[in-house]
């Protein structure tokens, strides 16, 4: 049997990366669920940001998710059903569609900011603050610049 510190195989650290982003994730909805929101997703929360606090078309969605536009089209009636979503004339261009956020949207976004930096403030209480902080010091020297990225639904898919 192996243990953490003689497996040190290639495969295993983004194991471990995955299942510390899982325990985050699953943390957070869990909290979610708590102060009123037990139908966001994981996928949801890739979703809102992706339509932004101006909104966005179907198509423009489904382009930053890398999804097509008929996935990103199901996931909107999904969101707009669970009332984080609506669909309104586009001001500009009466011929477009466009899709927002409710307030409901707005509120979990603005819960999962709050409740994020609790489970960070969680993880350095167990860790010690110097340690995330390195790990988040490390992690940004070998990831892209750009690391947020909106495009994981799509590239999880395929």
């Amino acid at each position: 049997m192996t243990t953490p510190e003689s497996d040190r195989s290639g495969f295993v650290l983004p194991l471990l990366l995955l299942a510390g982003f899982r325990t985050l994730i699953d943390d957070l909805h869990a909290e979610l669920a708590r102060q009123g929101h037990p139908d966001l997703r994981p996928l949801h929360g890739f979703v809102l940001q992706a339509v932004g606090v101006d909104g966005t078309t179907a198509g423009e969605l489904g382009q930053r998710l890398g999804v097509s536009k008929q996935a990103a089209g199901k996931t909107v009636d999904r969101l707009v059903a669970l009332g984080y979503l609506e669909r309104a004339d586009d001001p500009a261009d009466a011929r477009r569609k466009l899709v927002r956020m409710t307030e409901r949207g707005v509120d979990g976004l603005r819960r999962s900011a709050v409740v994020f930096d609790a489970l960070r403030e969680r993880w350095a209480a167990t860790l010690g603050e110097e340690r995330v902080s390195a790990m988040e010091d490390d992690l940004r020297r070998v990831t892209p610049a750009q690391f947020f990225r909106l495009d994981v639904p799509g590239w999880f898919g395929g």
